[in-house]
């Protein structure tokens, strides 16, 4: 059975030390936290570590959170330092740069990838999202920051299945085309906000 608590609620209660919560945190971002992980890692074996890595530190961590600031922002945010920071052990590793040189995968593009862009690219669609009619951001937040489907956005709004779509294509294609259009940005964007 489908969570439809939003994330505000299960931080509550994931504060109060509840671990169905946590749980049910886990499974609504487990697999796109581990999609996102493995597009810089290349491994799959340290993908999964990070991904537990990084739920461990949302559980050691959860009396810090703000139950009312954007989840998935935080989420990706501790993922991302976390992959940075293993690529930063790993270029220390021969067998790991053989393995990126197996795939292909130029080592230094990895150094493209940092902090400040990630954060400039968060900072940069919350000020966009305000740029949204009020209908297109609270159906974009229902999306993306609570977790809800297409359908339970309709059933929640009270509004058709194709107008919850029709709203979340035309406001990723306005996010999309007002976002830096470097390849590191657009990577980062497609993996945070359009997976």
């Amino acid at each position: 059975m489908k969570v439809t608590k939003s994330n505000s609620e299960l931080i509550l209660l994931i504060q109060k030390d509840d671990r169905v919560a946590f749980y049910n945190i886990y499974e609504r971002y487990s697999k796109r936290l581990y999609g996102f992980v493995l597009r810089y890692i290349k491994l799959k074996e340290d993908a999964e570590e990070i991904v537990q890595v990084v739920f461990l530190k949302i559980w050691e961590s959860r009396n810090k959170i703000d139950a009312y600031a954007s989840f998935e922002s935080f989420l990706f945010t501790i993922a991302y330092n976390t992959t940075i920071s293993l690529l930063r052990k790993r270029t220390n590793e021969k067998k790991y740069l053989d393995h990126l040189k197996s795939l292909q995968q130029p080592v230094n593009s990895l150094d493209l990838i940092d902090e400040i862009h990630f954060n400039e690219l968060n900072e940069r669609v919350q000020s966009l999202l305000d740029e949204l009619t009020p209908r297109q951001k609270e159906i974009y937040q229902l999306s993306r920051e609570e977790g809800l489907s297409h359908d339970e956005i309709a059933k929640k709004l009270d509004i058709s299945i194709n107008t919850v779509k029709k709203h979340m294509a035309n406001t990723l294609a306005f996010l999309k085309s007002h976002i830096d259009s470097s390849l590191t940005i657009n990577l980062l964007f497609f993996y945070l906000f359009l997976y």
